[in-house]
């Protein structure tokens, strides 16, 4: 067997240090799911056809798809369809610890690559694929993050009442590849005992409703309908957004008894303390249209620095309204080494958050930019016993593509 690539001593360090992984993937399940895989130390070889994933070239509000999806992996480009790409394929297998695809039911097996072909070629292969819906009345049926957000009553619950609105990220995509990847890991630990890998799934439509069960069971708790969290009833008497005196919108969670005293005994509300009707916090929901009005009237005459630094010296809970690009220079998001400068698709270097998991002293950072199209093709095929000269005229026959990255 072809030995692997010497990794530096750093990637050797890492959790997933020497596992390598393949991914048929484009978009963000399955790309998240690599992602997440990479981050933690495997050898993710993406694989992409010769022209490209095509999520390089989305625009709107996908254009930053596969940069930020990308990186920490390895680039082949090649034609699936071609008995090249194939052979190709099939000697990646061989050396294979992972496969992750995420295309549309039976593509894969029907080019000949569903794990019923590739585990007779390597038993100890763990295979996920990452669908819209698990086996079921709906396995066949096309899924998006946005359909299956409407299917399973996360946007129902996001708008407000008769306005559904999907979330402000792709909360199911990403969470789906998680829960592949969640998957990955325990068959690998399975495979310690059993010496065999196994065929693992997630899905889009089922992740959703992971999300969405505390409302199925809080129906049931209530013994009514939950109404969508915009016109929810708050479990809290202030958990709400109020303007400051500069205009600008802060959120304040008063949600434990010492939080309100805190709050209120800062805040000149020393009333409300005394007041027998709102000693529990249950008092205080039932008392909402009486004391919203006082809290919303002390933000507003604070501006919004001056009022933060001093909830944050309350130990009260806040939170200004963010734009995701004022992240670019959040003080706690760029300490401890998780924001990567990560070179973009346009090649602006910006940087982006990590994996958001510490493990000891393993540092997660970049180890690869977002690949070129196939730019490590050449030392993938090197890696599975190609020589020079059969690289060479592969590339020239356009059944592969690899493309360099320029010097800094």
């Amino acid at each position: 067997m072809q030995e692997r690539v010497i990794a530096s001593p750093e990637t050797k360090r890492l959790p997933l240090a020497g596992i390598r992984v393949i991914e048929f993937c484009h978009t963000i399940m399955g790309p998240s799911c690599g992602l997440a895989l990479a981050d933690l130390g495997a050898d993710v070889i993406k694989v992409e056809p010769v022209e490209g994933d095509r999520t390089r070239r989305l625009g709107g509000f996908a254009a930053g798809f596969f940069s930020y999806f990308n990186r920490n992996k390895r680039s082949i480009a090649l034609d699936l369809k071609s008995a090249e790409g194939r052979d190709i394929v099939a000697r990646m297998v061989a050396h294979a610890d992972v496969l992750v695809e995420n295309f549309a039911p039976v593509t894969l097996q029907a080019m000949g690559y569903g794990y019923e072909a590739l585990s007779q070629l390597n038993p100890r292969l763990v295979y996920c694929s990452l669908k819209g819906f698990l086996a079921g009345p709906y396995e066949k049926r096309p899924a998006l993050d946005e359909i299956v957000q409407y299917m399973a009553g996360l946007a129902y619950m996001t708008g407000p009442p008769g306005r559904p609105l999907r979330a402000g990220a792709s909360v199911v995509d990403i969470l789906g590849g998680t829960f592949g990847a969640l998957a990955i890991l325990a068959a690998l630990e399975e495979r310690h005992r059993t010496g065999r890998g196994q065929l693992v799934k997630s899905a889009l439509f089922e992740s959703t409703a992971y999300l969405v069960a505390q409302h199925m069971v809080a129906e049931k708790v209530a013994h009514a309908p939950v109404p969508p969290m915009p016109a929810r009833r708050s479990a809290w008497c202030v958990y709400e957004t109020f303007p400051t005196r500069d205009g600008q919108l802060l959120f304040v969670g008063l949600t434990t008894n010492n939080i309100w005293k805190r709050f209120c005994q800062a805040f000149g509300l020393d009333a409300l303390l005394a007041d027998p009707s709102l000693q529990t916090n249950e008092q205080r929901v039932e008392a909402r249209a009486r004391i919203l009005p006082l809290v919303a009237e002390i933000v507003a005459r604070h501006d919004m620095a001056d009022l933060m630094a001093r909830l944050e010296a309350l130990d009260v809970p806040f939170s200004p309204v963010v734009k995701p690009g004022e992240l670019f220079d959040d003080p706690h998001l760029n300490s401890g080494n998780r924001m990567l400068s990560t070179q973009l698709l346009d090649g602006q270097r910006v940087k982006l958050p990590a994996i958001p998991v510490e493990m000891d002293d393993h540092a997660l950072g970049l180890r690869h930019d977002p690949p070129l199209i196939g730019e490590h093709t050449r030392a993938v095929l090197r890696e599975i016993g190609m020589d020079e000269q059969a690289i060479v005229a592969l590339i020239a026959s356009g059944k592969v593509a690899s493309h360099t990255r320029a010097a800094p």
